[in-house]
């Protein structure tokens, strides 16, 4: 199977035995911030609904089971991605809304902006099997 056609594939809800996945993906992240603000678990070979990314101070934030609610004030962005060579034009958001699970399995909610609402955007869309 090549990387990109398992990219592709809808990733399944993560469910409390896959928080080590969770962690695996913030570490993964940790170890790439120098090329990278943005993770899913498939782009380590997990085909879970996880993401991780670097949020406006800095800080390495996971989501468990990703929704987008909501979004407003669509724009066009270029976006490069480290499964990818080179970068591509994608349709984002400024504003999200968001619903997912802490590292706890305990259920969030939050608005998210700017070029933070992007990166989340970036990785639902793997967890949805979207590539740019």
């Amino acid at each position: 199977m090549t990387k990109q056609f398992f990219l592709r594939q809808l990733s399944e809800p993560a469910v409390e035995a896959d928080l080590p996945i969770a962690r695996d993906l913030a570490d993964t992240l940790a170890a790439n911030l120098g090329g990278c603000i943005g993770m899913a678990a498939n782009m380590i070979g997990e085909r879970k609904r996880i993401i991780a990314f670097v949020d406006g101070s800095g800080e390495i934030n996971v989501m468990i089971n990703p929704e987008i609610t909501s979004a407003e004030n669509e724009y066009l962005a270029e976006e490069g991605c480290l499964s990818l060579p080179g970068k591509r034009e994608a349709k984002r958001f400024r504003r999200i809304e968001m619903r997912w699970q802490d590292e706890e399995m305990q259920p969030q909610s939050g608005s998210f902006e700017g070029w933070v609402a992007q990166v989340i955007q970036h990785e639902v869309d793997h967890c949805n099997g979207v590539l740019i």
